[in-house]
């Protein structure tokens, strides 16, 4: 999506009503959303075409709307008919119970015809305008002119109307729909019932509506927009839309499931100045209750996102911010529970407690608490480039929805940059080193407890040996453990770090302890660990360091959560071919996914209906990737690859900087494809650059370097 801010405009023209209509209905209107923020009956009780589009409107039993046709901010009462490819705005049709008795009125609007509905200044009553969909206001009377889509000369005939009804004679301009005074200033059903007459829609009744037209004050669309009441107008539109709004958001507390993003409902009830945060309270209070019948379907995260966004929109901030720990510890709750069944249950109690459960769950084969004997692992690993799928792999989407990445395992420079080695020490307690040589010695585990501190450069091995349950089984009762990690990569590198370095460092715990060091246990215990740390991240990025290869992963919600890895066997030549054209670019600049993980989450939370289309393409994307590297298709990834940064940009707005931008343009015409791996933020990290070809590639790698725009460094890399 882009904005565009243009200064000393005077006028604006976004297209006439007919090509809004021809738009709406074009070939790619299944992009189009033909409801919003509506009240809409059931199909058996009115006759609402399909293809019409219905926004911010209350729309009563017993109405039919026709083809093509666009309604929007409008109330229309029973028995209402509109027809196909026409335009309604602000109006406010009344029900018939509302009229005087024995005038009971049914209103039709033809077909091809706009319908609007506008205060004046200084009026008390809204003035109903109206014209066929193709007229022309500025052509001539005698020259192509015409009213309702037909010629004025009969629609003067037909209604027994005269010229100078219309056109004072003394006016020097030219005679035509914009200056003419057609619509009268009436009560409102005299002026729908003069209005129906105008439209040719009397069956002849011309007696009693000619005087009445004939006798009124009139006004002319150039009068009209001169003297609309903009304030009122939108006014009326602001509390119409917040009204519609509170419906939408009642349905969704009282019989729904809280799929609507509330936060947007309550910025819309919020329009209303003088009840809107009244409306917002009584919608809070309605949220226990809702909780409590829903508990076992409805996910606690998703329950306590909504009662902070009422918080909020009742101006309860203080209260909102407490409540925010609860929406992360619940995500944390939910994907501990879900990785295995009961294995969450403990992480966040002291480590006092011992769960027997979880002790046979992950298939140590003894406790340490024996003679002493010398233990050593290292386990080093590669880091990975995705290249699309990403954010599909992030709880809570992935314990609610299928996710699909496809990410490749590279070394970088000749080598596996990340790192540990876990040995076993004669003495108690822990001691931790990392490659800044900063250390920390542990000698009570049972400290070792969430929430951890978000500057506490220690709390990954920390939340290592809490979900490797170490700690809760009092493995280490005589013996000690000595951990010392690095990472040969820039911290926030977007190539999986921190994943990944969690990865080697529960898989070393595992194989010291005799656990299930399977990578699969791996990836699914690391993703607990993320959420114990605060980072929230998903699976893919210890799935790409711990499977080598390129690879296609799925992910299947449940309990427990499924992962299938599915390594691409194709022939050498695609990768070949990536080798060969694919360049890893580190832009000079790092960056922390943390908080742009936090606000993704957030919105997902609030069910926002474009984070998640964009999300659920990205999955298709990753099908379709991983079909165009079978079939040597390495063009095509590249085509997904802008797609994919495309929808990274709308997931998160800062994703890029100008530097970014700069180099993308500047690789451009050298490239089919690129895009910064990870998740982007604040533009660091590294950046994938496909080019076209292995020419390309050799040309834009030297013209990088002789570049002094660019503070890049192009890795030498390897598929591991």
């Amino acid at each position: 999506m882009f904005s565009y801010c243009a200064y000393d405009f005077s006028f604006l023209h976004f297209g006439t009503s007919s090509e809004v209509l021809d738009h709406l209905s074009a070939s790619d209107s299944a992009l189009v959303g033909r409801r919003h923020l509506c009240s809409i009956p059931a199909t058996t009780v009115s006759d609402i075409a399909a293809s019409s589009v219905v926004l911010s409107c209350k729309i009563a039993d017993g109405v039919s709307i026709g083809e093509d046709s666009l309604i929007y901010d409008s109330n229309i009462s029973s028995g209402s008919q509109i027809g196909s490819q026409s335009i309604v705005v602000g109006m406010n049709v009344p029900k018939d119970s509302d009229n005087m008795a024995g005038n009971s009125i049914k209103f039709m609007l033809p077909d091809r015809h706009c319908l609007w509905e506008v205060p004046l200044v200084g009026c008390i009553e809204r003035v109903i305008v109206f014209c066929g969909i193709h007229d022309n206001p500025k052509n001539p009377l005698r020259k192509d002119g015409t009213f309702c889509g037909k010629p004025w000369e009969k629609v003067m005939h037909d209604l027994g109307i005269e010229e100078n009804d219309l056109w004072s004679s003394s006016s020097s301009q030219e005679k035509c729909l914009w200056n003419a005074k057609l619509f009268p200033i009436l009560s409102y059903f005299e002026m729908l019932r003069v209005g129906m007459w105008l439209m040719g829609l009397s069956d002849g009744k011309n007696l009693h509506y000619l005087p009445l037209w004939r006798n009124s004050p009139r006004i002319s669309l150039e009068e009209l927009h001169r003297s609309i009441d903009f304030s009122k107008m939108c006014t009326g539109s602001s509390n119409h839309q917040a009204d519609l709004a509170a419906g939408v958001a009642k349905a969704c507390i009282n019989y729904g499931m809280l799929g609507r993003d509330l936060s947007q409902l309550c910025e819309e009830i919020l329009q209303k100045e003088t009840s809107g945060v009244e409306i917002c309270k009584d919608f809070l209070a309605l949220c226990p209750k809702l909780i409590e019948q829903n508990s076992k379907i409805l996910p606690k995260s998703r329950a306590y996102q909504v009662q902070v966004d009422l918080l909020r929109a009742c101006r309860e901030e203080t209260k909102a911010y407490q409540l925010e720990h609860e929406v992360w510890a619940s995500i944390a709750d939910e994907t501990a529970s879900a990785v295995r069944y009961g294995f969450g249950a403990h992480l966040l109690e002291s480590s006092g407690s011992k769960s027997t459960l979880a002790f046979r769950n992950n298939n140590h084969v003894g406790s340490m608490d024996k003679p002493f004997c010398q233990q050593t692992v290292k386990v080093e690993l590669q880091v990975r480039v995705d290249f699309v799928g990403g954010w599909s792999d992030t709880p809570p989407w992935s314990l609610e929805r299928a996710g699909c990445v496809l990410n490749m395992a590279v070394s970088l420079e000749g080598s596996l940059p990340i790192g540990t080695i876990v040995e076993t020490t004669n003495s108690n307690g822990v001691l931790i080193i990392d490659d800044s040589g900063k250390e920390l010695y542990i000698k009570e585990l049972t400290s070792i407890a969430p929430p951890f501190d978000g500057d506490d450069p220690f709390r990954l091995v920390k939340s290592a040996l809490l979900v490797t349950e170490i700690i809760h089984e009092n493995i280490l009762v005589s013996n000690g453990l000595r951990i010392r990690t690095w990472a040969n990569v820039p911290r926030g590198s977007g190539l999986g770090t921190s994943s990944i370095l969690a990865a080697a460092v529960v898989k070393g715990l595992l194989q010291i302890i005799g656990g299930d060091d399977s990578n699969e246990n791996v990836a699914r215990l690391v993703l607990v660990l993320e959420q114990l740390m605060g980072t929230g991240g998903g699976w893919q990025d210890q799935i790409g360091g711990l499977y080598p290869g390129i690879k296609f992963t799925t992910s299947y919600p449940g309990i427990p959560l499924r992962l299938q890895v599915f390594p691409l066997v194709a022939s050498s030549q695609p990768i070949s071919k990536l080798q060969e054209r694919l360049l890893v670019v580190f832009t000079g600049q790092v960056r922390l996914a943390h908080q742009v993980l936090q606000k993704v989450v957030l919105r997902y939370l609030r069910r926002d209906n474009l984070l998640v289309s964009s999300i659920k393409r990205l999955t298709e994307l990753a099908k379709i990737g991983r079909e165009a590297l079978m079939n040597c298709d390495v063009d095509k990834l590249g085509e997904i690859m802008l797609e994919a940064w495309r929808l990274h940009q709308e997931l998160d707005p800062y994703c890029s900087n100008e530097y970014v931008d700069k180099l993308f343009a500047f690789a451009d015409p050298y490239c089919s494809g690129y895009k910064l791996v990870g998740a982007g933020g604040g533009g660091g990290g590294f950046a994938l650059l496909l080019a076209k070809n292995a020419t390309c590639a050799k040309e834009l790698r030297s013209m990088l370097g002789k570049n002094p725009e660019f503070d890049s460094v192009i890795y030498n890399w390897t598929i591991y």
